[in-house]
């Protein structure tokens, strides 16, 4: 590979490991964006796209999108804050995964219960440019002056552990299950951010020749995403319990009704969100509805 086979290819930076990685290679997948690539390269030819895949530190992603170095990448919400790039990248499309909380978090048995009683003291982070505005704003709240404002000092990693080595009074770190955090003995006492995966371009876009392909690659992936949200649902009722059974399955915009062989009976088929389900057919069940089945779904435009 050289510079000559990714002139007027599509750039599209994937981070090339972490939290982000192997849910940003499904959702390739399921988009059919078909590459193959080669260990220890981090760029690849997309097979049947003018596309080349950008792999990238995530933190990296937003200002290789906003300077326009390449044209989307996926990265999460935080990321694009922390680098202070909100105003050169246009979030695209939320992309449902890698949802997590940024939290501030203090020994579970120390002295300290509130935000208002870690102010002015030493707070450790990855976040520094997210954790500075937030404890800037509290710290003005409380007319904390010059030396009496919070100390906010960056280390690159294992952040949980700064409170047990007398580092910190709290911290500021990402939060998912929370196992890692009560296993350090820690708790949350703020949330500074909920974030999750997102799908951006740059708000000046440098090749404007690859807004089509943008588009359709924009379009592909959302519907991944919502096809990963819905199932479809398809069961059998009488006429005369159809109006209760659709008050439980509208559908996105309304189900689709057929007349079937027997008298007086209709097919109905409908999207329902997958994580709503169970109940839903607990439901229908309940109103009289019969062969009532899920099926999943690989991908849709909704």
């Amino acid at each position: 590979m050289n510079a000559d086979s990714l002139d007027g290819r599509l750039l599209f930076a994937i981070p090339k490991k972490g939290r982000l990685h192997e849910k940003c290679l499904s959702i390739l997948a399921g988009a059919d964006i078909q590459f193959r690539r080669h260990n220890r390269l981090d760029v690849c030819l997309v097979q049947n796209h003018n596309i080349a895949l950008v792999f990238l530190p995530a933190s990296d992603i937003p200002s290789f999108v906003g300077k326009g170095n390449v044209d989307l990448g996926i990265t999460g919400h935080d990321v694009i804050l922390e680098a202070q790039m909100q105003q050169h990248v246009t979030e695209a499309l939320r992309l449902g995964f890698g949802k997590c909380s940024l939290q501030v978090q203090v020994p579970e048995a120390g002295p300290i219960k509130t935000v208002q009683d870690l102010a002015g003291k030493r707070v450790v982070t990855s976040f520094e440019v997210l954790s500075g505005e937030y404890f800037g704003q509290l710290d003005d709240k409380l007319n904390l002056t010059g030396d009496q404002k919070t100390k906010i000092e960056y280390v690159g990693g294992s952040v949980e552990a700064a409170c047990a080595l007398g580092l910190a009074d709290g911290i500021v770190d990402l939060v998912e299950s929370g196992d890692t955090m009560r296993a350090a003995g820690l708790h949350a006492i703020a949330t500074v951010l909920e974030t999750e995966a997102v799908l951006i371009k740059s708000t000046v876009p440098k090749h404007t020749e690859h807004s089509a392909l943008i588009d359709l690659v924009t379009s592909r992936i959302a519907g991944v995403i919502a096809a990963g949200k819905y199932v479809f649902c398809q069961y059998n009722i009488s006429r005369d319990k159809l109006a209760a059974a659709t008050l439980v399955t509208p559908g996105r915009r309304a189900p689709t009704i057929s007349p079937l062989e027997e008298e007086n009976w209709v097919g109905v088929s409908t999207m329902v969100e997958k994580k709503k389900i169970a109940g839903i057919m607990d439901d229908l069940v309940k109103v009289g509805a019969e062969d009532i089945l899920i099926f999943n779904l690989d991908n849709c435009r909704v």
